[in-house]
């Protein structure tokens, strides 16, 4: 079995051959097809996430085949399916009975607790798995499917914290924004996108997915918004965002890691403002988000990488020199 590995923090991406793999009990043993690179991953070769575990094999995008099942698996040898970034929950706690199984304290998640899709083979428990065969989802390639796991679920989960807002600023226009903005036009709402500064190709890319205005993070925003989300992991973006608000505006934190927040003044926030985060996703997310896909109309924006090449693709996204998605490609 090949994989990429990050085998320390700070390191680089290493190829290992590795033993094949068997399926236990609930596990599926998945020939990947397809994994979308994450901003995730590069907190991962960063050591910015807390317990990591090294070596660990990235990657939470995940299209494949079940090749292999375990006699209590839910899929069999053949089967289509997807990956995303949640990887197992106790099933016990006060989170995951109560359908916020995305807090549990003893979750794992692929490509950080578990090796992920970084690899022409992954282990995953097939309960927390997607099936990937009806007619829409089947028709499109695995390279296209790969970012609505992880970029796509975790845009949808932050659209839908911001309720019915319709005039919603999207700070950081990378893989989730250019895909929930597809949905949100879809809506009938107005977005408004804001990007580094001078990055005129994503501003354009913005644009053309249907947003009304696009410009650069430190620009005040043309007209106060009813919500606010924020992808790039920039924690000096939350001031400037509450400042773009409207009276009674909701503030979305859609990453898992962000730099420190800087202090800002309370009139920032007063006016009944909300902060909130958005913390991994359920598989109940998956089910909505999925009855989206399956509508067809969206179409992400991808750019292809062969696996050995996976440590060019994390400098692209680093560099942020990428429209869209990242995708990893295994023959």
């Amino acid at each position: 079995m090949f994989v990429m590995a990050f085998r320390e923090a700070h390191g680089r991406l290493c190829e290992e051959h590795r033993a094949e793999l068997s399926p236990a009990d609930e596990d599926i043993l998945i020939k990947v097809s397809a994994c979308a690179v994450c901003r995730t991953d590069i907190h991962i070769q960063d050591a910015e996430l807390p317990g990591i575990d090294y070596p660990v094999v990235p990657g939470h995008q995940v299209v494949g085949e079940v090749v292999a099942a375990g006699r209590n698996a839910v899929f069999a040898a053949g089967q289509r399916v997807g990956v995303a970034w949640l990887g197992w929950t106790c099933g016990e706690c006060e989170y995951c009975t109560s359908d916020r199984e995305n807090l549990c304290d003893r979750a794992r998640f692929h490509g950080y607790h578990l090796d992920g899709g970084y690899a022409d083979h992954m282990l995953a428990n097939s309960r927390y798995c997607f099936a990937l065969e009806t007619s829409l989802v089947a028709a499109a390639t695995a390279a296209e499917i790969a970012p609505l796991l992880c970029a796509g679920l975790i845009g949808f989960r932050s659209l839908r914290a911001v309720g019915d807002a319709r005039r919603i600023g999207i700070y950081g226009f990378g893989s989730a924004a250019h895909i929930i903005t597809q949905v949100a036009t879809r809506e009938g709402r107005e977005i408004y996108a804001f990007t580094r500064t001078g990055d005129t190709a994503a501003q354009s890319f913005a644009l053309e997915l249907g947003a009304i205005w696009s410009g650069g993070s430190e620009s005040p925003s043309p007209e106060r918004l009813d919500a606010a989300i924020i992808f790039a992991p920039d924690g000096k973006l939350v001031p400037k965002a509450l400042v773009d608000l409207k009276k009674g505006g909701s503030l979305v934190c859609g990453g898992i890691h962000m730099s420190d927040i800087p202090q800002f003044p309370y009139a920032n926030l007063w006016g009944e403002r909300s902060i909130t985060s958005i913390a991994n996703l359920t598989r109940a997310d998956g089910r909505a988000f999925m009855s989206i896909v399956n509508k067809g109309f969206l179409k992400p924006r991808i750019k292809t990488y062969p696996l050995r090449e996976a440590n060019t693709a994390l400098d692209d996204l680093r560099r942020g020199v990428i429209s869209g998605s990242a995708v990893l490609v295994m023959d």
